[in-house]
């Protein structure tokens, strides 16, 4: 039990070092540090730690697996829409107020269970192509929920092992979104880029070519089309080069953990 306290007092600590590096970055090129979005990456840790970064003030989480979702975020109950707390694992569910993020690759037949198990999902970061929009935007459309935002994601890195639109796909994907699926809201693009690019962040200039490239196509303004890009190791560069929505996840809450197998 010491050592779990222990753990979260480090996450709490480490959520506040990200917010003040994200509000220095944003200074260094005289931008507003509330223009920028820090998405809290949970992705194997358990609800109690969670709930300590969420006590210390925090309310936007990202996770990459359906199911770990799902068994994180809060449901209504099966008796007269009265919401309660479920046991999950062990641990009790986060508050309804969370605004929760998809970040993982998600396949189709994810789509539904995704969709009805949060009832409080904010944003899905990663479409990739029509399939994937089309079947948000019929589940949504089903289910009666208020649009679905949305990020396009772009793989900006040329590499097979990454998910994402090629960047000469970008705005017919986008206009796609915007023309064809109306439970969607469109709000931006969103890459992972490579793992080691620091130096020379060609990733985030390609996104950021994307975007006044689909911004041109759709008439609008850059401003209202979000850029997500930036994790762990290159968030601050990131929010120097425009993203608008940065996702950390081990510089907050330490390395992921994986069941051995």
């Amino acid at each position: 039990m010491a050592a779990v306290s222990a753990a979260e007092g480090v996450a709490a600590t480490a959520l506040q070092s990200v917010v003040q590096r994200i509000q220095h970055a944003a200074e260094r090129c005289g931008r507003r540090s509330d223009q920028v979005r820090l998405v809290a990456v949970s992705k194997t840790k358990p609800v109690s730690l969670l709930k300590q970064v969420y006590d210390a003030g925090h309310r936007c989480f990202g996770e990459n697996y359906v199911k770990e979702l799902v068994d994180k975020a809060p449901q209504e109950s099966l008796y007269q829409d009265e919401v309660f707390i479920l046991l999950s694992l062990g641990e009790l569910q986060l508050p309804d107020d969370i605004e929760w993020h998809f970040i993982g690759n998600l396949q189709s037949n994810k789509v539904k269970p995704l969709l009805t198990g949060v009832p409080n999902l904010a944003m899905v970061e990663t479409v990739d192509d029509e399939k994937i929009a089309n079947q948000l935007n019929c589940v949504a459309g089903d289910i009666g929920r208020k649009p679905l935002k949305v990020f396009i994601q772009v793989n900006t890195s040329g590499e097979e092992t990454k998910s994402g639109v090629e960047s000469d796909g970008c705005v017919e994907l986008v206009k796609h979104v915007t023309s064809n699926c109306p439970n969607l809201e469109f709000c931006g693009l969103m890459t992972i880029g490579m793992p080691d690019y620091t130096s020379t962040p060609e990733n985030f200039k390609t996104l950021a070519r994307c975007r006044s490239e689909v911004c041109k196509a759709l008439g609008i303004s850059e401003d209202q089309c979000e850029l997500s890009m930036g994790m762990s190791g290159d968030f601050e560069l990131a929010v120097e080069m425009g993203s608008t929505n940065v996702r950390v996840g081990s510089t907050i809450f330490g390395a992921r953990e994986y069941a051995k197998k």
